[in-house]
């Protein structure tokens, strides 16, 4: 299997390299990696349109793979990939693994799920897979279950329509409750905005907030991780409300 890997927390981080480590165990595997040259977190699907982007390859230990690092998003990487790149399409799109979970409305902020999408774009099956923690990381579980999980989606057929969003509690294996399929969760942020005063008496303002999870039912993505089991969710690029689309339908809109 032909398989284009990226991340956002760039080309260095740990979570990207276990992946691959994982992946090349099966010699049935080609592995190309393209991924930011620095962390990209919470870029979201920002493309890079008035600077070009370089490109610059580096060598692993103990990885087989070609390794690019790009000075772009997270989906620059993807679509230069696929588009620029390869000579032919790869048959997957792996983002992760993510250092941090990509839960409910984080999808929406996420460069690591939004590279995948970027994959679903042009027309390539693709997985985000993120780790449901910050500290003393082991990313070993979370890869293994990401290269079986390949290949059972290869045995079903992959779908280059409909991006799975895969999230992996930070536990062993022996702890784990099974694998969920699930919807996204409400996973919200409370923003706030520290002012403070830089050197040179300029104003500026460092985010922050705290997290809430609320009303969440047993289905979806957030009670799934917080029960310790594999959450997967299908998520589609189209975010049209079909059902709000035929109540509009029947007003009498008019023009001014």
């Amino acid at each position: 299997m032909k398989i284009l890997v990226t991340n956002d927390d760039g080309i260095y981080a740990d979570g990207i390299q276990q992946l691959v480590k994982a992946l090349e165990k099966k010699p049935d595997n080609e592995v190309l990696i393209v991924a930011p040259d620095r962390e990209q977190s919470a870029m979201g699907h920002a493309i890079t349109l008035h600077r070009p982007l370089r490109v610059k390859e580096v060598d692993y230990q103990d990885i087989k793979a070609k390794s690019l690092a790009v000075n772009g998003t997270p989906a620059d990487c993807v679509k230069l990939g696929i588009e620029a790149i390869l000579e032919e399409n790869p048959d997957i799109v792996i983002s992760g693994i993510n250092r941090g979970p990509n839960l409910g409305c984080d999808v929406l902020y996420s460069g690591t799920v939004s590279a995948a999408f970027e994959g679903i774009l042009l027309g390539v099956p693709a997985i985000a897979v993120s780790l449901a923690a910050y500290d003393e990381l082991d990313f070993t579980c979370a890869a293994e279950f990401v290269s079986e999980l390949i290949d059972d989606l290869k045995e079903r057929g992959l779908n280059n329509e409909v991006l799975l969003n895969v999230n992996i509690p930070f536990c062993s294996k022996e702890e784990l409750e099974g694998v969920q399929i699930t919807k996204l969760g409400n996973r919200n942020y409370v923003n706030t905005f520290d002012e403070r005063i830089d050197p040179r008496g300029e104003v500026y303002y460092w985010m922050g907030g705290d997290i809430m999870e609320e009303d969440n039912d047993g289905e979806t993505d957030v009670v799934a991780i917080n029960k310790q089991r594999i959450s997967i969710t299908p998520i589609r690029l189209n975010l049209t409300d079909f059902e709000v689309m035929k109540e509009l339908d029947q007003i009498d809109l008019e023009l001014f």
